[in-house]
């Protein structure tokens, strides 16, 4: 059985705007660890569930659709925002 996992994307470090930042992603956890290729030294394996990653408006429709695939999921919670509130006087002090 596969095991997803559901998460709220964070926001972008290099960007200010937190478009997109509302979505809900199901992503598969991977089931073994990749392996080096011997020939190019690449990491890589077979398991292609790995590369999938389905977004939806809401953590409700994220949860119905694993339901209703039938795959173990955990909900990561998203993060808490914390606000660095501070006057532009500070910097000189």
């Amino acid at each position: 059985m596969k095991t997803a996992r559901i998460y709220q994307r964070p926001k972008n470090a290099m960007q200010s705007g937190r478009a997109r930042t509302a979505d809900w992603i199901l992503e598969f956890e991977p089931v073994r660890q990749q392996q080096a290729d011997p020939l190019t030294g690449w990491a890589g394996g077979d398991d292609t569930t790995n590369q999938l990653r389905i977004a939806f408006p809401t953590l409700d429709a994220a949860k119905a659709h694993a339901e209703r695939e039938g795959f173990a999921f955990h909900v990561v919670p998203a993060p808490t925002r914390t606000l660095k509130l501070q006057a532009y006087a500070d910097n000189f002090r």
